[in-house]
């Protein structure tokens, strides 16, 4: 980390999976961090509802970073999807709302975003320069949140919008999968027909079959280098707009579930079809798009920077995150 960069931090949505992490790194080396969330005291310094705490905290930041959001890791009931775009949009208001009126905003905002609005890929990978855009409720709320990034006159305050693909780290999305893994479920996640309902295609939240076989292809980045990838963009000014935050070298669903069960020991996982997904999914009240969308995503813009990832490959990924 620069020595020029070891001003004030600024972390809205402190107390996820991303926000605790980074909130540990920064306070390693050093900086001030003031952290919001949804309500403050034991999760953080500041409630998203202190608006006039909020401005004071951004005023003379070095850098604010948004990370607020409701999971996607849920149902895409109409309550859930509505606090989806809600828990985004309002608090990326409120930062922006904040560095408008600051007399010394913050150099940089790195916002967080998604890789989920590139389409379902399985042609060719996606890149900031050249990647297409999806349809559907994942796709429309990523576009939201980079319009509530973008849309205000902030000339004094670089942002970015940082499209993260999965993150991989202690707990996270591996837990589950590995747990799978360990009782011999931990086969490649099969795609296939299932039916929608009417309501569910209107909505854009209906998974249409696109691969076959555990081809989906698997965009990933380890923890530890989606915070690095944030302390280059702090330290290189040069770089604004989106930024893809995703390994060098995606692999497929097939390789992602056979070195899960090569590092915990398992010799075997039979393919899990799509109706055990869907079933399991409801059991767990997630949704199956998360595991069958085929995100072809490369970080073309952090690797012609010169950005080196430490953890650039799946296996030595994998084999940290689930130390």
């Amino acid at each position: 980390m620069a020595e020029a960069s070891r001003g004030r931090v600024v972390i809205g949505g402190s107390t996820g999976f991303m926000g605790r992490h980074l909130q540990r790194r920064y306070r390693a080396a050093g900086r001030e961090v003031v952290t919001i969330s949804r309500r403050s005291g034991a999760e953080a310094d500041l409630s998203w509802a202190d608006q006039e705490a909020i401005a004071r905290a951004v005023d003379g930041a070095a850098v604010v970073v948004g990370l607020a959001g409701k999971s996607v890791n849920c149902r895409y009931t109409p309550d859930n999807r509505a606090e989806i775009f809600r828990s985004r949009l309002e608090t990326t208001t409120t930062l922006a709302d904040a560095i408008a009126a600051a007399a010394s905003p913050p150099p940089v905002w790195i916002n967080a975003s998604t890789a989920t609005i590139y389409r379902h890929a399985m042609d060719r990978p996606m890149t900031e320069a050249d990647g297409d855009l999806g349809t559907g409720f994942s796709v429309e709320v990523a576009k939201a949140w980079e319009r509530a990034l973008f849309e205000r006159d902030l000339p004094h305050t670089r942002r970015v919008a940082l499209r993260t693909a999965i993150v991989l780290g202690p707990g996270g999305v591996l837990g589950p999968l590995r747990a799978l893994a360990r009782v011999g479920l931990g086969g490649a996640q099969h795609d296939g027909w299932w039916p929608v309902t009417p309501a569910r295609r209107a909505a854009g939240t209906a998974h249409v079959p696109g691969s076959r076989r555990g081809a989906q292809k698997f965009s990933w980045i380890h923890i530890e280098d989606a915070a690095r990838a944030i302390d280059f963009l702090e330290d290189h000014p040069t770089i604004s707009g989106a930024v893809n935050a995703a390994a060098p070298q995606p692999e497929d669903n097939a390789r992602l579930m056979r070195a899960i069960r090569r590092i915990v020991g398992m010799p075997f996982g039979p393919p899990l079809p799509r109706w055990a997904l869907e079933l399991g999914a409801w059991a767990m009240r997630t949704e199956t798009e998360l595991i069958l969308k085929s995100r072809w995503v490369l970080p073309e813009v952090l690797s012609e920077a010169g950005f080196a990832f430490r953890f650039p490959d799946l296996e030595s990924a994998l084999r940290d995150a689930l130390r």
